[in-house]
Order: structure tokens, then C-alpha cells, then sequence
């Protein structure tokens, strides 16, 4: 007899569901590598290796980088505050973490600009200091941490719930002190979600535009990131230069997920075996 499936109608759900992704993902990727494969090797070279798009490559994944490392850190620490305490105004904090994901991404740069620059809120206290954020590479770096935030804290939010409070109690009566029970219990759980989520914020802020150029200032060498590169070459009509661009960023891209997917997986086999 064959066996009765959960799903009804696999095949076609399946079909659909291929289909689908080739029409969202796979054939507008495909196009980019197509229009670039009209360049010969040499002239693609010089497209992805001119020294201002070098530039940009640096900005762009060196504050992505940045963004989803300290996203890593503090949406852990929101995580673990919205789980673990109860205090007035909580369900508006744990709301507030998603209000990057509803706001704009122009209204978010352009309000991060207001805020940051010279004559802002922040930017009158911060500049005295000599600190200048709105228009330079720090710029950058605060936005992309801004809109980076909810990805790390509404993946490790749900694993902290479900951890059981036993194996922390049991960690505590054996004689570990509290730094112990969270680096070698609760943080080695916590690993792969995390990985996740930076996995998550790091590619929200590679391709991230809207919320970047206000405070950017997109200075050439110095504030100008990638995306803005390639929406310049479209302008310009360089077609085969801003898919030349593109391909770069998503081979690069792919690769640095590849790497955290894999990192992932070895983490949840090293949890798997101390469990």
C-alpha cells in the first residue's frame, strides 16, 4: 500500500513552490549573471577593481560586518532582558524591536541624519566630543545597526523561552557560579540562533540602501557604499557594470552565509553532543 502523505497534493504544492522560486529568485540572478558574461574577463576585472567601487566594497561589508557583530551582542542582551524580566513597559520595549521592520527605510535614514547630525539632538553633544557620525563611515555603521537589531533579538528571543530553568538550577546546585551556568548552559544553546541572527542582520545590511544614503553622505573613497555604486552605473546607463557589481556582492555574499550556515551546523552538532 502506499504510504498516505501529510501534505495533500505534494506534487503540485511542490511544483508551485519550485516554480515560484525560480520566478523570485533563481531567473532575476540568473539575469545579472547573463548581462555580466557580455564583459570580457579583463574589462570585468577592471569594473569590480576600479579603486572607488574597492572602496565601497570595504565600507559595505566591513560595516555589515560591524552592524551584525554588535547586533549579535545586544539583541542577545535585549533577548535576554524581554524573557527573563518583568518591569514596567515591557510590551512596549519588546514592541519598539520591531519598529525598524515597520518603519521605512528613507524615514529611518533621514531621521538617523536629523538625529546625528552636527546641528542634531545627538550630533550638538557628540560633536564637542569630537565624534562626528552623520556623514562618514560611523554613519553608516549606526544604521545599518539600526535596522539590523530585530533579526538577532526575534531569533534568540524564542529559544531563551523555551530553555528549561532546570538545566541552569542543575548547573547551580553542581557549583558553577553564574557566569559558568550562562557561558557553558545557556549560551552554548543559544549559539546557533544567534549565529542565525547575525547571519540574518548581515545580509539586511550588504544590501541595505534606503536607510544609509541620507546619513552617508556618499562621499566617493570615503562614505560611499556599494548599492549607491550600482544605482550610479544604472543612471549612467552601464548596465553591464552594475550587474559586473552585483554578481561581485552576491558571490561574496553567498559565501560569507555558506561559511556562517556551516559554522551553524557544527554548532548544533557540538550541542547535540554534549547533550
Amino acid at each position: 500500500m502506499r504510504a498516505s502523505r501529510v501534505l495533500p497534493g505534494f506534487g503540485v504544492a511542490l511544483g508551485c513552490t519550485v516554480a515560484y522560486l525560480c520566478l523570485v529568485v533563481l531567473i532575476p540572478l540568473s539575469a545579472a549573471f547573463i548581462k555580466t558574461a557580455q564583459l570580457t574577463w579583463p574589462a570585468f576585472v577592471d569594473v569590480v577593481t576600479a579603486p572607488r567601487v574597492l572602496a565601497s566594497y570595504r565600507l559595505t561589508f566591513g560595516a555589515s560586518f560591524g552592524a551584525a557583530m554588535i547586533n549579535a551582542v545586544f539583541g542577545l542582551l535585549v533577548a535576554w532582558v524581554l524573557v527573563r524580566y518583568r518591569f514596567p513597559g515591557r510590551r512596549i520595549v519588546d514592541a519598539l524591536v520591531d519598529f525598524p521592520f515597520a518603519l521605512p527605510t528613507a524615514v529611518a535614514g533621514i531621521a538617523l541624519a536629523g538625529l546625528f547630525a552636527p546641528n542634531g539632538w545627538l550630533g550638538q553633544a557628540l560633536t564637542p566630543l569630537g565624534i562626528k557620525v552623520a556623514y562618514t563611515p560611523l554613519g553608516v555603521l549606526v544604521a545599518l545597526t539600526f535596522i539590523g537589531l530585530p533579526f538577532v533579538v526575534r531569533t534568540v528571543q524564542p529559544v531563551l523561552e523555551e530553555l528549561p530553568r532546570e538545566l541552569e538550577e542543575a548547573a547551580a546546585t553542581l557549583g558553577a557560579s553564574r557566569a559558568q551556568v550562562f557561558l557553558r548552559v545557556v549560551f552554548l544553546i543559544v549559539i546557533p540562533a544567534l549565529l542565525t541572527g547575525f547571519a540574518l542582520a548581515f545580509a539586511r545590511a550588504v544590501g541595505e540602501y534606503g536607510s544609509v544614503i541620507f546619513i552617508a553622505g556618499n562621499m566617493p573613497m570615503v562614505s560611499e557604499i556599494t548599492p549607491l555604486i550600482i544605482i550610479t552605473k544604472l543612471e549612467q546607463f552601464d548596465y553591464t557594470g552594475a550587474t559586473a557589481v552585483a554578481v561581485v556582492m552576491l558571490v561574496v555574499s553567498f559565501a560569507l552565509l555558506l561559511a556562517i550556515n556551516v559554522l551553524q551546523a557544527w554548532a548544533r552538532r557540538r550541542q547535540g553532543g554534549l547533550a
